[in-house]
């Protein structure tokens, strides 16, 4: 009976351990765009073990009992990140998202925008802050497997001054809105916001510098906080293994968010050559929303925003893209975000269209999604790139990118460590 049992429980392990080992798959195509290289691959063969890519070649061989996903003539490039997503929400009636819609509704919805995300062929976002921390409960229900969605790096609660971009403004101030304040004002209040942040899950900062146009304050571009406050919220930030992003449309605000130490400035609409030379000196990276200007000013009349926030917009959506010509220009550091969100998630990759419209060749478009958003990000090595070691993320399209950029607007297969998440005949 002994000598059963010890062979009946051997047999067991065997059959666990066969069920643990991943299987190989081997993913084909026509071509690699390798964003770390700048080059393209011909008749690429990329090798998947478990999440994790093990291998990658030309016409490299296929172990025996390996699934081979064909692709045909398509175009593989390493999954896509956009820097600048708000996964919790998205645009519609005014009114209806600020008075009638709670943190509740964001969090029945935000899985539904982070697989539209997914499914776009963007494996990574940088969620530029949420309320209730949203954001970081809804990254870990994808990574437990519990939904669908590309990996997040969470900013939990946007930090901002009184009055500012980040706090309702013009409403009765016997009004009262319940949950976590984002807002902190003075050195001491913003330490202890950081650091609240980093207690519940924020694996990077946002500092609302300046004011900001989806917001009803008279200015578009003033700075909210002073030198001394964005000093201290970055290093306290820093102090924690936390990068910074900045909100700054105006010129004060990106000038001094950059002298501060911030990773990265969003939006960075009214940039100056001086703070275009700051960027460039200490290697901040400039992350510029230039799509979603057509957008607003085709839609968010039909939403019944204020006349007062598309007039902002008006007279800031062609300046930013302009600046963002003169950045590239200048030799400053682009990465690709969004704003996602302030249009329908899942069209992410139109901006692309729009960066080479205002001098991007379409790999340096690549470039900014890929290998510079995975360095800005710290996860180099993990995304952007196709190389052993990093997460088995990719993304086809059927045409050449590089001849028409508007192809990855069309992804016809998208792998997220190593589970297939869209394929199109």
């Amino acid at each position: 009976m002994c000598v059963v049992l010890r062979i009946l429980l051997l047999l067991a392990c065997i059959g666990t351990w066969a069920q643990e080992a991943p299987r190989l798959k081997a993913v084909k195509a026509a071509r690699l765009v390798d964003p770390g290289k700048g080059t393209v691959l011909l008749r690429p063969v990329i090798l998947v073990e478990g999440s994790t890519v093990k291998a990658v070649g030309s016409d490299l061989p296929i172990p025996e009992g390996a699934e081979v996903l064909d692709l045909g003539t398509a175009t593989l490039l390493p999954g896509l990140i956009d820097l600048h997503v708000h996964i919790t929400g998205q645009a519609g009636d005014f009114w209806d998202h600020q008075f009638r819609r709670s943190p509740i509704d964001a969090a029945v919805l935000s899985h539904v925008y982070a697989r539209r995300t997914l499914e776009a062929g963007f494996t990574t976002i940088r969620q530029a802050g949420a309320s209730e921390y949203i954001d970081v409960a809804l990254q870990k229900a994808i990574d437990r497997g519990d939904v669908v969605g590309p990996r997040i790096q969470p900013a939990g609660l946007p930090i901002g001054a009184t009055g500012g971009h980040g706090d309702l403004t013009g409403m009765s101030p016997y009004l009262r809105f319940e949950g976590f304040s984002n807002i902190a004002d003075g050195p001491d209040a913003i330490r202890k916001l950081v650091r609240q942040n980093v207690k519940y899950g924020a694996e990077v900062i946002k500092m609302i510098a300046g004011a900001g146009v989806l917001s009803e304050e008279d200015s578009v571009g003033a700075a909210q906080y002073s030198q001394a406050e964005m000093n201290v919220l970055v290093e306290e930030a820093h102090r924690w293994g936390r990068k910074v992003l900045a909100h700054a449309h105006g010129t004060e605000a990106i000038k001094g968010s950059i002298l501060a130490g911030v990773d990265s400035v969003e939006h960075a609409s009214l940039i100056d050559d001086e703070g275009l030379r700051l960027a460039k000196a200490r290697g901040t990276v400039l992350v510029m929303d230039i799509y979603n200007d057509d957008y607003i000013l085709a839609e968010y009349a039909k939403h019944n925003y204020p006349k007062k926030i598309i007039d902002k917009e008006r007279q800031i959506g062609r300046l930013q893209r302009e600046n963002f010509r003169k950045a590239l220009l200048a030799g400053a550091k682009l990465g690709f975000g969004t704003d996602a969100g302030v249009y329908p998630h899942g069209w992410n990759a139109r901006q692309f269209a729009t960066m080479v419209a205002y001098g991007m060749t379409p790999m340096q478009a690549i470039q900014s999604a890929t290998t510079t958003a995975a360095e800005l990000m710290g996860w180099t090595g993990k995304v952007g790139e196709v190389v052993p070691g990093a997460f088995a993320d990719l993304v086809a399209v059927a045409g050449d990118p590089l001849k028409d950029v508007t192809e990855l607007q069309k992804p016809t297969f998208v792998m997220k460590g190593g589970a297939v998440i869209l394929q199109k005949l």
